[in-house]
Order: C-alpha cells, then structure tokens, then sequence
C-alpha cells in the first residue's frame, strides 16, 4: 500500500469521518482550518483516486468520493512500517518504547493483555 502525503492524509481524515463518502463541499466542511481552497481539495482528490485510495461515483462536475481504503487498514498498514524502521519489527519494542517515554500507563498495559487474553479464547 502506497504512502499518503501529509495533504492527501488529511484529505482521508476528512474522507472517513464522512462514513460513506461525499461531495468536494462536504470534505471540506469536515477538514480542519486552515482550510485548503476547492481546486488544492479537487486536485488532491485526483491523486488520491489516481492511487486507488477513492473511488467517485456518478463521474461529472459534482462528484461523489468514497474511500476505497478504510481507515484501519492504511493505519494498520502505517504502524507495521513504523515497527519495521524503527523498532526492529517487534512490537514489544514499541511498548517498551511507550512505557518508558510514560506514554503508556500500567492501566493501559493491563487493558493490552486482557485484550489478548479475551481474542485467544475467540
């Protein structure tokens, strides 16, 4: 899976928050300020569709964008790489990276486990 630019990531923010998709008017309604002008949104979309990233629908001067890839599987995809380049591909190393920088919590440790306990009973 291709990697986004920072703007064509917030374009997918935008894009998944909007459920099944939108209009250019919708997406920027739910892009933070400051925001970019129609034709930077229009353009963006382009690449974006261009990188089976969104599908249209309804192809004419008002079209309808939707993900073609959610949200879960570009970040699954996004903290997979990370762990690659930085963490040896262990996800251990991640955690230990998190508690040591106190950015994980004992509290936050203890739900991580009882989470994997409960999908190994599934």
């Amino acid at each position: 899976m291709k990697k986004l630019t920072q703007a064509e990531e917030q374009i997918m923010q935008a894009l998944w928050s909007l459920d099944q998709g939108g209009y250019i008017k919708d997406i920027l309604e739910a892009l933070e300020a400051p925001k970019p002008h129609h034709n930077t949104v229009a353009t963006l979309l382009k690449i974006l569709v261009e990188k089976e990233f969104v599908g249209i629908q309804n192809p004419n001067r008002n079209n309808f964008y939707h993900p073609l890839v959610s949200k879960a599987a570009y970040s699954g995809k996004r903290i997979e790489g990370l762990t690659e380049r930085y963490f040896e591909g262990s996800y251990s190393n991640v955690v230990s990276f998190l508690v040591d920088k106190k950015q994980m919590s004992i509290e936050d440790l203890e739900l991580l486990l009882q989470q994997l306990k409960n999908k190994s009973h599934d």
